[in-house]
């Protein structure tokens, strides 16, 4: 249980403090941040599987067209999710993104419907409660949230092809990131792709920083698999607020993004839906557990 918490925990707290880790590469275009993302993770989930000698997953997908498959939607939401991120960080929207994540639970919670789930009273009121504030930063702002909104729904996407999907955390990283690598390698390498090349053409502390981003991406992930695997998941729900918790407060303290008025109202009333979608959820673990 404590090891658990422990990795669930830290791999949050490292999501938490992703915006200051893409601000260092601010003047960097998105996708070529996102390209080296993909290939420097191919690098390191590469050095992990053959430290591992884990291979075995190979024969799985060798002749199982409808897992890959599986696997190429689930790449793509990932690739989705990953743009839309790294953009809103870099074009000062962090707290719009930090919506979607608050909001990612919920949504969830309505593609667990898909899956033959039934949702509780308590969970249908949170979902009601947070569709009205989300409807609120609609009206109040004349427009849909939509930072917010492609995240929730590109990493619920995901989340519920990985769910469905019959490979560990790191060998369904790695067939993901393979399937994206041609592409992100193509764009890095030919002239005249977008790419501003980057890439051993600045500083060293700019390489050093986008050959990081394959341990940046893969250790959090690691981390959440294994922890996820070791504690309830009513824990495992209160933990995940974690993450856009740190990334609300550098949005609003460190890098001073405006907030107040209708974005508090809306916030306030999506937080309120997230304190009773937890409430609820330990309340019906503490049931379980007691009988």
């Amino acid at each position: 249980m404590l090891s658990g918490v422990l990795s669930a925990g830290l791999a949050f707290l490292i999501w938490g403090a992703f915006p200051i880790y893409l601000r260092a590469l601010q003047g960097i275009p998105p996708l070529e941040i996102l390209a080296n993302r993909v290939c420097w993770s191919v690098v390191f989930l590469g050095l992990l599987l053959l430290l591992r000698r884990q291979w075995g997953w190979l024969a799985k997908i060798r002749n199982n067209p409808k897992l890959v498959l599986s696997f190429v939607a689930s790449a793509l939401m990932l690739t989705l999710n990953w743009v839309i991120y790294i953009w809103s960080v870099n074009a000062g929207q962090i707290i719009d993104a930090t919506l979607g994540y608050f909001i990612t639970p919920l949504v969830n919670v309505l593609f667990g419907l898909m899956l033959g789930e039934r949702l509780r009273i308590g969970q249908w009121m949170a979902v009601a409660l947070a569709a009205s504030g989300v409807a609120w930063l609609t009206v109040s702002a004349g427009q849909l949230p939509w930072i917010g909104l492609g995240l929730a729904a590109s990493f619920g996407l995901y989340g519920l092809l990985r769910k469905t999907a019959a490979l560990g955390a790191l060998e369904g990283l790695s067939i993901e990131t393979l399937i994206i690598f041609p592409v992100a390698l193509g764009f890095l390498l030919i002239p005249g792709s977008g790419s501003s090349h980057s890439m051993g053409g600045t500083s060293l502390t700019t390489t050093l920083l986008l050959m990081a981003a394959g341990p940046v991406t893969a250790i959090p992930l690691l981390l959440f698999a294994h922890g996820a695997r070791r504690i309830p998941l009513s824990v495992l729900g209160i933990l995940q607020y974690i993450g856009p918790t740190i990334q609300f407060l550098l949005g609003v303290w460190l890098y001073h993004e405006p907030f107040g008025g209708n974005k508090l109202i809306g916030f306030s009333i999506i937080w309120s839906a997230l304190a009773l979608y937890s409430a609820e959820g330990l309340r019906r673990a503490w049931l379980v557990r007691e009988r």
